[in-house]
């Protein structure tokens, strides 16, 4: 079969080998892949910024979706002929993350998916909703039930609600469509007037400039009946909370999400004492949170933002697509 290997850190060491075929073990399927989808952690993986002590050479990416064609030795929940995806973290099968939990995250701390064919332990995988295509289901299983966990398990978004979010990555698209389901307004941030138009196409109510606007913390803030938000789906990291600070109202949450803009700027806590802000670290989520948002998924017939979808021997220049920006969406890779 073949598969993708990291031999050293670098986009110019990902090579596409021949390697044997992977086999079902007792409690484990076999999964013949179909389609893969990329996130911006991957795209550190490969540069070595997310696990410098990462051990080479590694099979890379946590998203993918496939179909079961074996069982191993006492898997009896599945049947061969279902189309699944393996959970990000195959460990975390519901209640609270643990150490042990977050180690299995394919494509970091486990080897990932990005091969023709995976064997995956029976408990961490789900099915996926029929009305997808195969990359339209395989942007599920890190983007889309981070954006739940944030807005739907922790966040408890209700009807009337105000979220925000950033950009225009996987993530933030996710949650625009979860906010929607659920009835809540949205505003959103981009630097691009193109991107900010095709957002408004989705539902978004105000759309922001953040190049023009710097102090978009208190555009926000005006937006919102110079109250604030309920709440903020925040992937940019330090170089974005202060304004995200402004932008909630008081007693809000931030879902802490990405460091697209870097972990090193100094962050004021004043405001989150002060203002009684609520601010929670979203490590994607369990099987139990996928599985209940595949149910609200395939009740509205709800489909992913897919940008791209490249061939799966274009790996590097789909990674490449995914570094420039330019994307709208989910950058996936099809078998």
């Amino acid at each position: 079969m073949k598969t993708w290997e990291l031999d050293a850190f670098g986009m110019d060491q990902l090579h596409l080998r021949d390697r044997p075929d992977a086999v079902a073990g007792p409690g484990q399927v076999l999964i013949k892949m179909a389609a893969f989808s990329l996130n911006y952690r991957d795209l550190m993986v490969v540069k070595g910024q997310y696990n410098p002590r990462l051990r080479l050479p590694f099979v890379p990416l946590s998203d993918g979706v496939g179909e079961i064609v074996a069982l191993g030795a006492g898997v009896t929940q599945w049947r061969v002929g279902q189309r699944v995806a393996p959970c990000f973290m195959p460990a975390w099968v519901d209640g609270e993350v643990t150490e042990a939990k977050g180690k299995s995250a394919l494509g970091g701390g486990a080897s990932g998916v990005a091969a023709e064919r995976v064997a995956m332990d029976a408990q961490g995988i789900v099915a996926v909703p029929e009305h997808l295509t195969a990359a339209e289901a395989a942007t599920l299983p890190c983007a889309a039930v981070t954006a739940w966990h944030a807005l739907v398990t922790s966040g408890g978004i209700k009807a009337g609600d105000t979220v925000l979010i950033q950009g225009t990555g996987g993530v933030s698209l996710f949650a625009l469509q979860f906010a929607k389901l659920h009835g809540a307004r949205v505003i959103g941030t981009s630097s691009s007037h193109e991107k900010l138009a095709r957002l408004a196409s989705m539902g978004v109510e105000h759309g922001i400039n953040y190049r023009e606007t710097s102090e978009w913390g208190e555009a926000v803030r005006k937006l919102s009946d110079d109250v604030g938000v309920d709440h903020v789906v925040e992937v940019g990291g330090a170089g974005t909370l202060a304004q995200s600070f402004r932008a909630v109202r008081m007693g809000g949450r931030i879902a802490l999400i990405g460091v697209l803009t870097g972990g090193t700027a100094l962050v004021n806590p004043i405001p989150v004492l002060m203002r009684n802000l609520r601010v929670q670290g979203i490590f994607v989520g369990s099987r139990a949170m996928f599985v209940s948002m595949n149910k609200a998924i395939a009740a509205a017939k709800m489909k992913p933002v897919v940008d791209r979808v490249f061939g799966f021997a274009e790996l590097p220049a789909a990674l490449a697509h995914l570094e420039s920006g330019k994307h709208f969406g989910k950058v996936c890779v099809e078998v």
